[in-house]
């Protein structure tokens, strides 16, 4: 009797359940779907207090942080500051000191780098020389005892994609660094793993190729929505690349956001200073009255910027960040116009860069037109004020834009 009741109670859930499914999946557009079904299909990775140590050297401080389904994430920082440590962790090449590493909520701390279905690309390419572009593409797949049918399938699968197909035949000192570069990326490619690890995959490519393959990247990773971790130094490839940067310095996160969250808005002037491009100009000064005062020590002069400073005292001491395209050459809708003197310029075609002293401290203008100025010639320069980034002295912190 409780059998049949239970049955029956079981089948109106049931019908309950798939009515709801029919009205989702007829109201909701197929895309929004699609959506919700990789997010809770898809792998994610958390990093809870990851500490690494070297002996009695601490180099990797309680780093926290989730990698998103998908997502295409960049950690950036200067050498030495722990980043490649930190991709080596999560490929399973270097021991945890503490911490834990989750994937789908499942610790890893422990798991063997070849179980974790992870595929690393390194910034040396790791290519056998001996083996022709196939094998090495085919050479995870072989270990794994996969069929050749299946191998041939994937190799060809990915030599389109990479634009391999006509160099499956020859070797690697046949191929220039680019097409290296994109063997590698086929070997890591073919395995489907649900996370691609990349070290600093383009620091040995000439500028040039750097921004052919940077262009290919996205585009690749943009067609296979793999979640992806990818390491450099350069803030440009961060900037293009990236849905979310980390930024590192000395071994712990100094920020997490969009491109453009952090360039917009940095929380201190370490991460102000390493995104951009030319670099955002720094001022010193100390909080007046009527905003942050400059005083020039080659001529004894001040100049008053009026910003805004309610978030300090007078008297402060204080670091103004002004970005190039923010300081205006044509003095239109400036409200603050300084005395600056001409360093020299840079032509770079479509744009131009004017390196030059803003009240004895040196600063870079940015502007679409092309300039005649000659060094030493001095120049009224504007600045936008709404846009200034203002940092503590003391503890680099930013305080008020």
């Amino acid at each position: 009797m409780f059998q049949v009741e239970y049955n029956h109670i079981t089948f109106y859930f049931a019908s309950y359940v798939k009515n709801i499914l029919t009205v989702f999946i007829n109201v909701l557009p197929f895309s929004f779907i699609l959506t919700v079904i990789e997010r809770f299909c898809m792998s994610v990775l958390q990093l809870k207090q990851l500490v690494k140590r070297y002996d009695k050297v601490e180099v990797l401080h309680s780093i926290d942080l989730t990698i998103n389904n998908g997502e295409f994430l960049v950690l950036i920082g200067p050498s030495g500051c722990g980043k490649s440590t930190l991709l080596r962790m999560l490929a399973g090449l270097e021991d945890i000191s503490a911490g834990s590493l989750q994937l789908d909520g499942k610790e890893i701390n422990d798991l063997p780098s070849q179980q974790r279905d992870f595929s690393m690309v390194f910034q040396s390419y790791a290519l056998y020389p001996h083996l022709t572009v196939y094998e090495n593409i085919a050479f995870g797949l072989k270990i794994r005892k996969c069929s050749q049918e299946h191998i041939d399938k994937m190799i060809n699968w990915a030599a389109s994609i990479l634009n391999l197909t006509p160099l499956l035949e020859r070797t690697p000192k046949q191929l220039s660094g680019g097409q290296c570069q994109r063997v590698a990326m086929g070997r890591a490619l073919v395995r489907e793993p649900k996370l691609f690890l990349f070290d600093e995959p383009l620091s040995n490519l000439d500028a040039k190729l750097r921004i052919q393959m940077r262009a290919e990247m996205k585009a690749l990773h943009l067609k296979l929505k793999t979640t992806t971790v990818y390491v450099t130094h350069d803030q440009v490839e961060a900037m293009t690349l990236a849905d979310r940067i980390v930024v590192m310095n000395d071994g712990v996160i100094e920020q997490i956001g969009t491109p453009l969250e952090l360039y917009d808005n940095p929380v201190n002037i370490f991460v102000a200073g390493f995104l951009g491009a030319p670099a955002i100009s720094f001022i010193k000064g100390s909080v007046c009255s009527t905003g942050v005062e400059i005083y020039d020590e080659g001529s004894g002069n001040t100049s008053v910027i009026e910003v805004d400073m309610r978030e300090a005292k007078i008297g402060d001491e204080v670091i103004l960040g002004i970005r190039p395209e923010f300081f205006d050459i044509d003095n239109k809708g400036s409200s603050c116009i300084l005395d600056a003197q001409v360093t020299f310029i840079e032509a770079m075609g479509a744009e131009s860069y004017l390196h030059g002293v803003l009240c004895g401290q040196p600063i870079i203008a940015k502007t679409e037109k092309r300039l005649n100025y000659q060094p030493g010639e001095q120049i009224k320069l504007g600045v936008k004020l709404s846009s200034v980034h203002v940092f503590d002295s003391n503890s680099g912190l930013k305080l008020s834009s």
